[in-house]
């Protein structure tokens, strides 16, 4: 490959270039009108101006993308991640157009975006699954009716999409009642599905993905595990692995159930496993991520890879190391650092007056001090990944760090992560996926965020 399209925009788009110019790939950046300033529009090879500011109608433009890419001879397209990242159609008619989507086939993507159909395929490779209702539900009576056999709380969710958008607890059939129309409603409007399902909620629950990685000549291997437990609704915030208090035999256990979903599905190029793990140390599959996670430096920080340049090389036909080849080294954590209130998280853009970063870290970001946050897109300013020799060694650096940063022009979540990761519920490292919401209300009083 000699010339890649990358069909994303700053954060992602500007990590994706880095590894391409160290390869020697050429890289075409799309952007819409909003993101001409930003530095991953200027840093790659060429640039392609690709609709106005919404993403419907600028990086959402699967046949303009495509065009484009034809008519400046590139060899494959990258998707990064969100947006156009697992959209089946997206990969199939990049394949049509004789170019290489550098990601899974678009017959996987299709597989596993369906959670309803990834469920049923987990539970046939014997994967442990959470309980749950095993078609989409497509009445209130008949999802009170299935309620009863799961039993309350549960989670009551959208089969084509993921994230906190898709997806709202029910603690009874009150909710259930309440929440019906709205979930299927947003499902239709976000993922353009509304078939929905019932999974059993699982309390004080930790969320573990495991990274996984295959290749076109029957190699599958894993990279370990990441806990994403630190959420604002049901959105990962904060990140780390290895994941913390987690017994070695479980760990192991959980890479070998990735690897059984992996090879399920005949896995190609980069994909994340995630599981809910219970108090009691049993997990359960939640779904597949077809796709390059926005949490992956956390993982390169520990295994010292570039899973960046692993994407591309498995694209271009190349082998993965062995299993035995792929160790970890200290302790990694990434923060999302977002234009946001930290008490109400509400988006907050504006112009970036100041944007001074402390020393220490490793800092992925899709702007520069003077750029414009815009409305029209995630808020995510930039992650900050922090390595230390052990997890101590990484919450200190993490502290040092925070107490650095300068961020003028819009309001940032950096106030709630330097009282956050001093806590006495994070620095234990015995926390669930309720963890920050249940310190906020807790500590309420205290905030001088």
């Amino acid at each position: 490959m000699k010339k890649i399209l990358i069909a994303n925009r700053a954060e992602i788009a500007r990590r994706i270039i880095r590894t391409c110019n160290r390869l020697g790939i050429e890289t075409v950046a799309i952007h819409s009108e909003a993101d001409g300033d930003l530095p991953y529009v200027s840093e790659a090879t060429e640039a392609v101006l690709i609709g106005p500011n919404p993403v419907v109608q600028s990086y959402l433009q699967i046949d303009k993308i495509i065009e484009e890419a034809k008519k400046r001879g590139v060899d494959a397209i990258h998707p990064g991640y969100g947006l156009l990242s697992e959209n089946a159609d997206f990969a199939r008619k990049v394949a049509r157009a004789g170019m290489i989507f550098i990601g899974p086939s678009s017959d996987i993507i299709e597989k596993m975006g369906d959670k309803i159909e990834s469920r049923r395929t987990m539970i046939q490779a014997g994967v442990p699954v959470v309980p749950g209702t095993e078609e989409g539900v497509t009445t209130l009576e008949e999802a009170l009716q299935q309620a009863v056999e799961i039993g309350y709380p549960l989670m009551l969710k959208a089969s084509a999409g993921g994230g906190g958008i898709g997806m709202v607890r029910c603690e009874n059939e009150q909710a259930l009642t309440q929440q019906f129309d709205s979930v299927k409603n947003r499902a239709k409007a976000y993922f353009g599905d509304d078939v929905v399902y019932l999974e059993k909620f699982i309390a004080d629950a930790r969320h573990i993905e495991v990274q996984i990685f295959g290749d076109h000549h029957g190699n599958l291997v894993h990279l370990y595990e990441r806990n994403c437990s630190v959420q604002r609704r049901n959105q990962k915030v904060i990140e780390e692995s290895p994941s913390p208090n987690l017994p070695l035999d479980v760990r192991e256990r959980l890479c070998a159930a990735a690897l059984q979903a992996g090879k399920a599905v005949n896995y190609t190029n980069a994909g994340t496993v995630e599981f809910i793990v219970d108090s009691n140390n049993e997990f359960y599959f939640l779904e597949m991520n077809t796709r390059l996670q926005v949490e992956h430096p956390v993982t390169e920080e520990v295994t010292g890879l570039d899973l960046v340049e692993w994407q591309l090389t498995v694209a271009d036909g190349g082998k993965l190391p062995s299993q035995d080849k792929i160790q970890t080294k200290g302790h990694a954590i990434e923060y999302r650092v977002y234009a946001e209130d930290p008490k109400t998280f509400f988006p907050s853009p504006g112009k970036l007056e100041k944007l001074q970063w402390g020393e220490g870290a490793r800092i992925e970001t899709g702007y520069e001090e003077g750029n414009q946050v815009t409305p029209f897109y995630d808020p995510m300013i930039s992650k900050i990944i922090i390595h230390g020799s052990d997890r101590a060694d990484a919450l200190s650096k993490s502290q040092t760090f925070f107490n650095r940063v300068t961020i003028n022009g819009v309001k940032t979540n950096i106030p709630l992560f330097k009282e956050f990761i001093g806590s006495e519920q994070f620095v234990s490292g015995n926390y669930a996926t309720a963890v920050l919401p249940e310190w906020m209300e807790k500590t309420k009083e205290e905030h001088t965020l």
